[in-house]
């Protein structure tokens, strides 16, 4: 295997590792909990993975640095995107792989019992397919982008700043 002699002669190909931490995360389990505080009680604020999309896709754009911090909603997380710079755009198959989607609310029961509606948001991957981590599963997976129909997207989102 050869090294790079210099740093210099390395350049880091953001969009490709950009893409790839959204697809290879499929199967992971490290998104499923996140230990809070409430009312002086240790809790799973995110059901152990039943409301985990936003914290999945929050770190993710953390971790490139295209948003400000984590978040554990769905509302924190696009308000978050907007004011990083991300921009509003067409829905469509021709999204570029990377933008972000919302769907619309969906019914969900958590562990208690208790119905919810919920917005959703994942990554658009390109040819109609897109990661998520659904209520149905407490780790990210590769899907259809509606759900095959079953869920219409109400918003796409892009950051130019996604290139090689």
């Amino acid at each position: 295997m050869k090294t790079a002699k210099n740093k210099k002669e390395l350049k880091l190909l953001f969009k490709d590792n950009y893409l790839s931490m959204i697809e290879n995360a499929c199967g992971s389990k490290m998104w499923a909990n996140a230990f809070c505080l409430v009312k002086g009680k240790k809790q799973d604020v995110l059901d152990n993975g039943s409301v985990s999309c936003a914290y999945f896709v929050s770190s993710v754009l953390k971790l490139f640095d295209l948003i400000q911090r984590l978040h554990f909603t769905v509302l924190g997380t696009e308000k978050d995107i907007r004011e990083s710079g991300w921009k509003e755009i067409r829905i469509s198959s021709k999204m570029p792989a990377g933008s972000i989607i919302i769907w619309e609310k969906e019914l969900s029961i958590d562990k208690n019992r208790k119905k919810e509606f919920h917005y959703h948001i994942g990554f658009y991957i390109g040819k109609e397919k897109a990661v998520s981590l659904w209520t149905y599963h407490n780790f990210p997976v590769i899907h259809h982008w509606t759900y095959n129909n079953k869920r219409k997207i109400i918003k796409a989102y892009w950051n130019s700043k996604i290139k090689n």
